[in-house]
């Protein structure tokens, strides 16, 4: 049977080409539609992702590293005084008015603050130990070299965060934003730099456990002895900025949206191409028929069609999407667009089962087999 098929979608290949065309543009779609919201959304997890924290700990309710609240900087020793600590230290985030050079207008940024040594939790791993030398001057700042014409400035340049005066020191490359350019300083400048931080108060408390497999354990007695603050492991502090950020704001919907229309699209097209081809091959069929091959044989056939039109498109589909995902992040100068194997896997199965229900709907055709159509 399944020889059969392929030998016929060979020979047929130009009235089966649409199909595996349509199964090969969902595939695709739904590939980087999905890949582009994990990229997307990851990256609003960066300043997590890339610290060397076990336990998280902030305001309560907070729902996304970038919505912390100031707490109060005696927090620290209460995460310290645990056993299983090895050591904590605060970190400061928040929103600010970075004021280009030369009344340039303003932009939206997001101050990091944090402690520059080189075992620091809070230090994000990208920054080089000759750049957390020249962060240790007060006034000095680091940006993503993606963000430097947003923000008007490059290397040497000076600008003003909340009114006070910085100067961009050095560059980092990968650090992308979402919500706002990372700006990334020392504890001082970060306090100037954030009016809500200006006292005895930090964003988060951050501590490394003596045994990293202790921090549920950690979390879990912050929770339930303290109503004050809330504390995350790592994984799933990030795991709660992602989901934020792709449930509760309008990007993650428009994507998901997006990523559906193509499957239906994919869908109605495979399943009218199917249903043409069947029914073009009324009389094939019904030499079958008059031979002796019940229907459901039939039947099976063209279900092994729609079988492997979807192998065949999925087969297009991945190259095609690793190369417009390359294309992507060469044309973004980020990784913008993430595609791991169970995210491909995914893609395929859904794409798969697509072609599969698109040929049952195809069978509706076979009612109209009948050997004596060949007498018409």
């Amino acid at each position: 049977m399944a020889s059969y098929s392929l030998t016929t979608l060979w020979y047929e290949r130009q009235r089966y080409a649409p199909g595996v065309l349509a199964v090969a543009f969902s595939a695709v779609l739904i590939a980087l539609q999905c890949g582009l919201l994990l990229g997307l959304f990851s990256i609003t997890s960066i300043p997590i992702d890339h610290t060397h924290a076990d336990v998280w700990m902030g305001a309560p309710e907070v729902s996304s590293i970038d919505l912390g609240r100031p707490i109060p900087e005696s927090r620290l020793a209460r995460m310290g005084a645990l056993p299983e600590i090895e050591r904590c230290e605060i970190y400061l985030q928040g929103f600010a008015f970075w004021s280009k050079p030369n009344n340039g207008g303003s932009e939206l940024c997001m101050v990091i603050g944090s402690y520059l040594r080189p075992d620091s939790l809070g230090k994000i791993d990208k920054l080089t130990p000759e750049q957390c030398g020249m962060l240790a001057e007060e006034g000095t700042v680091i940006i993503d070299a993606s963000d430097a014409k947003k923000l008007g400035v490059q290397i040497g340049s000076t600008a003003e965060i909340s009114g006070q005066p910085v100067r961009v020191v050095s560059m980092t490359h990968g650090l992308p934003s979402l919500a706002g350019p990372y700006v990334l300083c020392s504890i001082p400048t970060a306090r100037k730099c954030l009016p809500v931080q200006q006292g005895q108060t930090t964003t988060y408390v951050l501590g490394r456990c003596r045994n990293r497999q202790d921090a549920p354990k950690v979390v879990e007695r912050l929770n339930q002895s303290y109503k004050d603050v809330m504390a995350f492991t790592q994984s799933e502090f990030s795991r709660r900025t992602q989901l934020h950020w792709l449930l509760r704001t309008k990007a993650g919907i428009a994507l998901g949206y997006a990523a559906a229309l193509g499957l239906l699209v994919g869908a109605v097209v495979t399943s009218q191409t199917l249903y043409a081809a069947t029914v073009a091959s009324l009389r094939e069929y019904a030499v079958l028929r008059a031979l002796g091959i019940p229907r459901w044989r039939i039947a099976a056939m063209v279900v092994s069609q729609s079988f492997w039109i979807g192998i065949i498109g999925i087969a297009l589909a991945l190259p095609a999407a690793f190369g417009l995902a390359w294309a992507a992040d060469r044309l973004m100068g980020v990784h913008i667009v993430s595609l791991p194997w169970w995210l491909q896997s995914s893609a395929a199965v859904v794409t798969l089962g697509m072609a599969l229900v698109s040929g049952l709907f195809a069978l509706r055709s076979l009612r109209q087999i009948e050997p004596a159509l060949l007498l018409r």
